[in-house]
Parts: C-alpha cells; structure tokens; sequence
C-alpha cells in the first residue's frame, strides 16, 4: 500500500508540494511515507534505510511543514533563531542537505545555512549573526562557532543526526554530546542512518525520547537495483583490468574507490596517461576543488571520479551508473555506502570489485555482513593466479600503504584522513580570528596535522606493480 501513496495525501503543505513538484516526484519512497507522517506529529525517530531511497527528502519535508507556522519575512535577527540542527558528518552531506532545504523551501520565507570547515569562518559567522532558522552544520565547525558565541540554540525545537553511523565511526561522539548539552530539553530529535549497529542503538537510547523506529530495508543490505559483480584479478593486472573495463564498456561515469589519498591522486593520473579524463577527490583537496571535480563529474567533463571513503556519504550524483572498487575498503559497512552512490531513486547500478588475492578476506566479510555471495565473473586475460603461494613479505608487498610494527595476524586497517577522524579540539577566539580557515571545521589539532605530515614524508611503496621476491631468501 505505501507504493500508492501520494504526496498530497502526507499532509504536507501547499508551498512545499508545489516545489515536489518542480522536482518531478509524486509518489513518496518507502521511508518518506513512513518517516513523514509520523515527524508531523511531533514523535521523535530513529529510521534506517538503504542508501539513496530518499532518507534526506524523509526529514527535510516534514521540518519544513513543521516551521512553516514560524517563517517571515523580518529583516531583524531576532525574528530567525535557530529553530531547527541538521549535523551530518562531511562537507559533502551537509551541502547535499543545504541544497535539498532550499530546494523544497523555495515557496517558504525561512532561512537556512550550512556551515563545515575547510572554508572561511567569517561568511557563515557574518550567516549566524543575520538570522537562521534552519542550520546545516559538521560537529566540528559548528564547535567553532559555538566556541565564538554566534550561534544560540534557546529556540531551537528540532534535532536531525543524519549519518548517524558515519559520525560515530569519524569519533564525533564526543562533539555530539557536547552540542545536545546546549539544546533544549523539550525537542523532537531525528536520527538517521544507513545501517543500525549497537552503538547507534546505544546513541539513540540517550538522545531520543519513546522513538518511533522505522526499518524499510533488512539490516545491511543494499538496494535491489544494484547489481554485484567481482573480477578476480592480479595485483599487476588492476590498472589495465580497469582501463579494459571502461573502455570496453565505454563508460562516461564511472565513481572508483581506493583506500588511501595518495593512491587516488596516483590512479587518476595513471588513467588520465590511457586517455581517460579522471580527476581525484579526498581530504587533502580544499573545498573549491573537491566542489570544481564534482561538478566536472555531474556534468560529464570527466569520465572517472577517483574517491576514498571521505567521499562515501554525502556524493548526489542523479543517474550514476557504475561505482567500482579498485581496492576494497576495511570495513565492511563501507562497501554498502560506496555503492549507495548507484542506484539511486529507483534508478539501476552496477557494482564492480577489483579483488587481488590479499583482498579475498575483505570480500567475504563483505559477503558475510550481506548474507549473500557475489557474483564471480573471469574477464579473459586477466583471470587471477592463485596457483603459486605467496610469501607474507608478497601480501604485505601488494596491500594497500600502512605504517606497522609487530606482526599482524588479521587485515590491517586502511589509514584514515586525520582531519575526519580525530574527535574535535576547541581552538582559541584569537587563533580562530586570526585565520579562521586553519582554525575551524574538521580540522585536527597541528599536533595531528604535523604528525600526518611526518608520516607523509616517508617513502611510498609502489602501488601497482607486482611485488618482487626478496633477493636474500
């Protein structure tokens, strides 16, 4: 029955079903007709549901109703407090849900801002003091406003944690706790996430009251319109295995994932020498430049977009048909959020895993999470030679780059951008003055940040080439 359900017949506003409209919808997805109405009144939610069914549209809809009575077209600040905190875990997810406010609120005298680090603080400073009643926000610049007294959250009535998961798994738990001190008791409090674990139920236990729980999809899955495929390849045979794939099937978007920044920056330089326009995207790029590759991507200037996880959540891009993972990621969970970027909005995706030898335990966590083995298809002529055993000093030869001591007896984890894992730290009024770009946001305390520039400085081991035997053994 939800599958007949209309959007006229949700409750929402005139103003906001006339801007669905402008959209082209007309029928809700499956957590859109279960999350909307029970949002309009006033319950508090904890909803899963699989990536790319219209988790953002579920929440955006029915806060925008709820404000309605509350919007005007006042000059004065005071007239738009902070009425509603949206916090998502990376600068791509909060422009995502900026862009996606303003789209179904363009009918509605309400004021919305995104604030997130890597940019200036002194635009969105010059935002808060103006007035907003909807505000986007990473926890860790949003820390850096509240550090310098501009935001208020004493009207504030609705609270949404979107990505819940990604932001546990970043360390933001912390900054969490820190920003629900400052809110009202009396508040309806959202959380969403792509997957239900433990510690989201434990978060959910502690921030939401009597919540309604809404489940559309199984716990883990993935989205019935992706479909799976794994090519069993040498470690030396990626790159020509993946240039072969693309040209053969000539794709003009293609979304490819490794684990590192630096390996990124080498794949796409390495396809853009096979005459395959690429471009990379990670923490290391401003956001200028992460904005200017998504763009060339979305329009079709380049063919392939080469991400590391930093990119997971949060990328929007309408039709994308194939997401391909040159290296598979550590964690399982990650694999359900790199392939979300397909598939979207009832749209078909296809999913294609490079897997080396040393790689083989991943896939079957990945397997394992899913319940489900994935489809093994041989391409002739880089069919994967597993006849020979290999060496320990050949595995750790051919695995992703890592810093290690000791012996390592299951699959190491892939080293992660600081600037998106390390729990926040306040800066000082006067650093934040100073230079408030290297002072807000995400960023990590320079301890961290020198630290990393340390480890950076050591030699890379080559990436994509066979390893060669130990000439002393």
């Amino acid at each position: 029955m939800i599958s007949e359900i209309t959007f006229e017949q949700l409750g929402l506003s005139r103003e906001i079903l006339q801007a669905v409209a402008d959209e082209g919808y007309a029928t809700p997805t499956a957590i859109q007709a279960e999350a909307i109405p029970v949002i309009l009144a006033g319950r508090d939610v904890m909803a899963s549901a699989q990536t790319g069914t219209g988790k953002t549209a579920g929440f955006t809809l029915p806060l925008l109703h709820r404000l309605q009575g509350v919007a005007n077209t006042s000059v004065s600040p005071a007239k738009h407090p902070v009425r509603a905190l949206i916090m998502a875990p990376t600068r791509e997810l909060a422009i995502q849900i900026d862009e996606s406010v303003r789209k179904y609120g363009k009918y509605l005298p309400l004021k919305v801002a995104a604030i997130y680090g890597g940019v200036n603080m002194l635009p969105q400073t010059q935002s808060l003091r103006n007035g907003v009643e909807i505000l986007v926000a990473t926890p860790g610049r949003l820390l850096d406003h509240i550090e310098q007294k501009v935001v208020n959250f004493s009207k504030t009535e609705i609270l949404v944690l979107d990505e819940a998961d990604r932001m546990l798994d970043m360390g933001f738990l912390p900054d969490i706790k820190r920003v629900m001190a400052l809110l009202p008791q009396q508040r309806q409090s959202l959380l969403f996430s792509a997957t239900f674990s433990l510690e989201i139920r434990r978060l959910a236990d502690s921030l939401l009251k009597n919540p309604v729980k809404i489940e559309v999809s199984r716990k883990n899955t993935v989205n019935e319109s992706i479909s799976h495929v794994v090519h069993l390849v040498n470690p030396d045979s990626k790159l020509r295995l993946l240039i072969h794939l693309i040209k053969q099937a000539e794709l003009t978007q293609a979304l490819i994932f490794v684990k590192t920044k630096q390996s990124a920056g080498k794949l796409a330089t390495l396809l853009a020498q096979h005459d395959i326009t690429a471009l990379a995207i990670h923490g290391d790029k401003n956001q200028l430049q992460r904005t200017q590759a998504l763009e060339a991507f979305k329009l079709g200037e380049v063919e392939a977009l080469v991400a590391t996880d930093v990119a997971a959540r949060g990328l929007d891009i309408d039709k994308l048909s194939h997401v391909i993972n040159f290296e598979l990621p550590s964690t399982p969970e990650d694999y359900i959020h790199r392939i979300g970027r397909t598939g979207r909005a009832g749209s078909k995706g296809k999913a294609i895993s490079l897997v080396s030898e040393h790689e083989k335990e991943l896939l079957t966590n990945i397997e394992r999470l899913l319940n489900a083995k994935l489809e093994l298809i041989e391409v002739p002529g880089f069919i994967a030679d597993t006849s020979v055993p290999r060496t320990r000093l050949q595995r750790e030869q051919t695995a992703a780059p890592r810093h290690h001591s000791g012996t390592h007896k299951r699959s190491p984890q892939s080293k992660q951008d600081p600037i998106f894992t390390q729990p926040y730290i306040p800066s000082s009024a006067a650093a934040a003055l100073i230079n408030p770009v290297e002072s807000g946001g995400d960023e990590p305390h320079k301890s961290v940040l020198l630290s990393q520039k340390q480890e950076d400085t050591k030699p890379l081991p080559v990436l994509f080439k066979m390893p060669v035997k130990d000439k002393k053994k």
